[in-house]
């Protein structure tokens, strides 16, 4: 039997940017990126803590090093600049391995960078 289960975690990042003419995605740090193990065009779900609003869309690669954040195309109607989000993703595995898998949370800073990045 397959379950869906937590796979990466970025939790409470800022929004640094929403570009509604954009195509649809979000553009992550690619730092980020790699400490959360997710990779471009990844689903990802993005909760907006601000507001509420949940969303589905997929990754691409922002500019290394940047914290930053930006949510585009029609998805950037649900959030702000400057709003709290928390970016999560999940796979799909066996049940016996979920049950020992450790899923990759990270937690940037308020500027959205880790230590030692």
């Amino acid at each position: 039997m397959l379950i869906e289960v937590l796979k990466s975690k970025i939790h409470r990042v800022t929004l640094t940017q929403a570009d509604l003419h954009y195509v649809g995605s979000i553009a992550i740090d690619e730092d980020l990126m790699d400490a959360a193990n997710i990779i471009e065009g990844e689903k990802v779900q993005v909760l907006n803590i601000n507001n509420g609003e949940r969303l589905d869309t997929y990754v691409i690669k922002g500019p290394r090093g940047t914290g930053s954040i930006s949510l585009n195309g029609p998805a950037a109607r649900k959030a702000a600049v400057g709003d709290i989000v928390i970016v999560v993703s999940y796979a799909l595995m066996e049940f016996e391995e979920a049950k020992t898998f450790k899923p990759a949370v990270i937690f940037p800073n308020e500027k959205n960078k880790l230590l030692g990045y």
